[in-house]
């Protein structure tokens, strides 16, 4: 499985870009969005659920990446004819928030090495990839287990401040320079732990 600091794969597939009318499929490549960063989040298969609610949820933040120069784009084994019959919805603009990638000969999600073996689909991964095109974030859900884009456009914004980010940080809040840490500026710091039960500065007993 390829992983943080190297090169997304090359690769050229059809995408649906549009539920209907004309120019419904475009092909996209590794280069299709030049200067952007590009999230790529894996899906096993169309018409299911948990890949629906995450489609979805993708869907809702799709502007918050684009005001990061960020590019999503949803990948599954479906073919884009499949692709375009999910994602026909009466409610929604003919046009897809992003692409939906058909990997149907499985290359890219080969070449990442998160294909199922056995199911012969992909797994739920997604990657951030810069505008280098270097991997700068990977993770798998279990297939019962459906992600939060929250949390992948929180990584995508620490990684943007080219600085050091501490657990929970959320975009504005306080980051760590790099040469701060380098030169040794940084204070030493202590791991935070409170003893086992206790609650508001006092200890609770277990019954």
């Amino acid at each position: 499985m390829l992983g943080i600091g190297e090169a997304f794969p090359k690769f050229e597939a059809n995408a649906c870009v549009r539920q209907r009318g004309d120019a419904p499929f475009q092909p996209v490549t590794q280069v299709s969005f030049p200067g952007q960063w590009v999230v790529y989040f894996f899906w096993p298969r169309d018409f299911t659920p948990v890949c629906a609610t995450e489609v979805s949820a993708f869907a809702a933040l799709a502007a918050e990446f684009r005001n990061r120069d960020a590019q999503i784009v949803g990948v599954s084994g479906d073919s884009e004819f499949v692709h375009m019959a999910w994602s026909q919805n009466a409610d929604q603009p003919d046009e897809l928030p992003f692409p939906f990638v058909a990997d149907v000969k499985r290359t890219l999600t080969a070449a990442l090495g998160v294909l199922d073996p056995i199911e012969f689909v992909p797994r739920r991964a997604t990657y951030l990839v810069d505008p280098s095109g270097v991997i700068r974030h990977v993770s798998v859900n279990d297939y019962s287990v459906g992600r939060n884009p929250s949390e992948i456009l929180r990584v995508l914004d620490a990684l943007q401040t080219d600085d050091l980010c501490p657990s929970n940080w959320e975009k504005g809040a306080a980051t760590i320079a790099r040469n701060q840490a380098a030169s040794g500026a940084v204070p030493h710091y202590k791991i935070p732990l409170k003893p086992v039960g206790q609650v508001n500065g006092s200890l609770e007993r277990n019954h």
